[in-house]
């Protein structure tokens, strides 16, 4: 009797419906972007810098013993900005092996990437960057370097902790590209 029942139940249940059920096409999260708004890097480094309020600046836990390296973190996007600083001396930190250092850096991604395209530009205050954006599902979408070529050397990287397909961070990219563009404009170096 109750097997009855219940069975009538669900038979009037699948009955009743007359709508058709389609899938929802795939969706993404809407991702909020904050203005851009920048501040002035304090504390004692060897550079001066713009950076996205959206981000915080920490100490780079990777190297302890390189006070001047610090990340960009963007927390509410699961990024980094990874920035590393050498002074260059011409007995052990040549120019030439830390400009070759960061196109090796950049070409490791070659594995992964559908293309790398790099420029380079000249900043307001006369130095040189060399940028690098990456395409396909590499960790690193942007890496750029900013140096007077005699005296300092600053590198960049962005970095998400996540594995999402680069294609749903796109405008978390872009966004943060565009913070990254803004911090080359502005290095200072200071002697």
């Amino acid at each position: 009797m109750k097997k009855n029942l219940f069975f009538a139940l669900i038979l009037i249940g699948i009955s009743s419906c007359e709508k058709t059920w389609l899938p929802k096409p795939p969706g993404y999260n809407k991702i909020d972007l904050p203005n851009h708004r920048y501040e002035k890097l304090s504390g004692d480094y060897p550079y001066e810098l713009e950076f996205s309020e959206a981000s915080q600046v920490e100490p780079d836990s990777f190297n302890l013993a390189e006070t001047a390296w610090i990340n960009l973190n963007y927390k509410d996007f699961g990024a980094k900005v990874h920035l590393t600083y050498k002074k260059i001396d011409e007995e052990n930190t040549k120019f030439e092996t830390l400009s070759n250092d960061a196109f090796k850096l950049t070409a490791k991604h070659q594995i992964k990437a559908y293309g790398i395209e790099e420029g380079i530009l000249l900043t307001p205050n006369g130095y040189t960057a060399v940028v690098a954006e990456l395409s396909g599902e590499v960790p690193t979408q942007f890496q750029f370097f900013v140096t007077d070529s005699t005296n300092h050397f600053l590198r960049g990287a962005l970095y998400f902790n996540t594995a999402m397909k680069n294609d749903s961070l796109a405008p978390v990219i872009e966004y943060i590209k565009i913070d990254m563009a803004h911090l080359m404009n502005s290095v200072k170096f200071i002697d």
